[in-house]
């Protein structure tokens, strides 16, 4: 396979953002966009002189089709992603994976009943810098970690965005943002033995802004926000004994960084990643499905779940349902 041709479907912003990131890479190509709407499929595949189909089951169904990118509204990647797995197509499936663990375990049930490549694409973790960070804490530099704070905050709620306000969309700052911080505490420290958490809430029923504290058995703690009524600095701080890593807006993407130990050494990490960044992923993706295997050690489908179950459990103490669930 010298080129990996990608499905896409879902024609929103973040589907447009990873076709254009995809073109700084060789060895991928948009072979087909799929949507409800055959006219807006129509328009985003023209960009890229890629087929265009009007329903999700004809996509799925192309035997040109290397692999499928779901990047549709939260609450539809589960339906989404198991008809592409039924159709035996690898899938790389927007982040949040799903709306539950539920809904996650039986997407992660259904490629391994069909014996297919499934990833969640949280884009951050592929990254470059990303992978220095795992780094820097293997090495050991900055002694036993004991502290995460990081932020995730955009101004969003007043931009009339239906993703991120509908509670049928399974909106709110928790789904939509709020999975970066509690991700990247996942990846250093793993699952929380406690949480604590409190959110605000719009007058639509779904978190504006979410606060929480996560408790780990070495004593350890993991302090996140994530809010979409205004800004935040958007970073990241990973503190240990010996010292703190320091990452800059905005932690989640191609950025700097940099050591600060105990007796004042201070170690700066240029950031020199060029485009968006989603195209990390791809490329992890492409070598998982040409080495035949199901799924990725930097993001494995336990990951996933354990994530998902996390925020279920913020989602009970917080008091945020969605009516679909219901």
């Amino acid at each position: 396979m010298s080129t990996l041709n990608w499905g896409i479907l879902g024609t929103g912003g973040i589907a447009q953002a990873f076709a254009k990131d995809l073109a700084r890479l060789e060895g991928h190509a948009v072979g087909a966009v799929g949507s409800r709407s055959m006219a807006k499929a129509s328009e985003f595949a023209a960009a890229y002189g890629a087929k265009a189909f009007g329903s999700y089951e004809e996509l799925v169904a192309d035997k040109d089709i290397d692999a499928v990118y779901v990047a549709t509204p939260h609450p539809a990647h589960k339906a989404n992603v198991i008809l592409a797995l039924n159709a035996k197509k690898p899938v790389l499936c927007e982040k949040p994976f799903a709306v539950n663990a539920r809904e996650a375990q039986e997407m992660v049930d259904a490629a391994a009943t069909n014996n297919v490549a499934l990833m969640e694409a949280m884009w951050s973790r592929f990254l470059p810098h990303y992978e220095k960070v795992r780094e820097i804490i293997a090495s050991g530099i900055l002694g036993e970690i004991l502290t995460i704070h990081a932020d995730h905050g955009q101004r969003l709620a007043d931009q009339n965005i239906p993703r991120v306000v509908d509670p049928a969309l399974a909106g709110g700052a928790l789904l939509d943002l709020g999975i970066y911080p509690v991700s990247f505490a996942h990846m250093i420290l793993g699952n929380p033995i406690g949480i604590k958490a409190t959110a605000v809430f719009t007058d639509r029923g779904v978190d504006a802004q979410s606060s929480m504290i996560f408790d780990y058995a070495n004593g350890a703690q993991a302090i996140l926000n994530t809010t979409m009524i205004e800004q935040t600095p958007c970073r990241a701080v990973v503190a240990g004994r010996n010292g703190w890593l320091e990452i800059d807006r905005v932690f989640y993407t191609p950025t700097s960084m940099r050591i600060t130990l105990f007796d004042g050494t201070i170690t700066e990490i240029a950031n020199s990643y060029t485009g968006h960044g989603l195209r990390a992923q791809a490329e992890t993706f492409k070598n998982l499905v040409q080495a035949g295997l199901q799924q990725s050690p930097l993001l494995t489908w336990d990951d996933t779940v354990d994530i998902m179950k996390t925020l279920d459990q913020i989602r009970s103490i917080v008091g945020l349902t969605y009516p679909f669930e219901n």
